[in-house]
């Protein structure tokens, strides 16, 4: 995947990358992705990253990560940074590895 250089919104990050295909709505639970109530063990990686600050409120801060398993699976996930960062959310995207751009 070619990486983008940027999308204005969170909301447009969202749509484009669903039409991309990542169309799984990633949660994180415990040590684990989560989909609803089906939880993801596999391998994953993280393939784009979009990081927005709200031009008004610095609390409206989020991160969009466009994230794929070995086996096919992608999705997106949406998380807080700054102010509103979750440490779980953190230490379990540091343990993702990202892939590296096309050049």
């Amino acid at each position: 995947m070619e990486r983008e250089t940027h999308y204005a919104t969170v909301s447009e990050a969202i749509n484009k990358l669903q039409k991309k295909g990542y169309t799984i709505d990633f949660n994180l639970e415990e040590n684990s992705l989560d989909m609803h109530a089906e939880k993801f063990n596999t391998e994953f990686e993280i393939v784009d990253v979009y990081r927005y600050e709200g031009a008004s409120d610095p609390g409206d801060q989020a991160v969009v990560y466009a994230i794929e398993s070995k086996s096919g699976l992608k999705g997106i996930l949406v998380a807080g940074y700054g102010t509103s960062v979750d440490t779980k959310t953190t230490e379990i995207l540091k343990k993702l590895p990202i892939r590296k751009a096309k050049e």
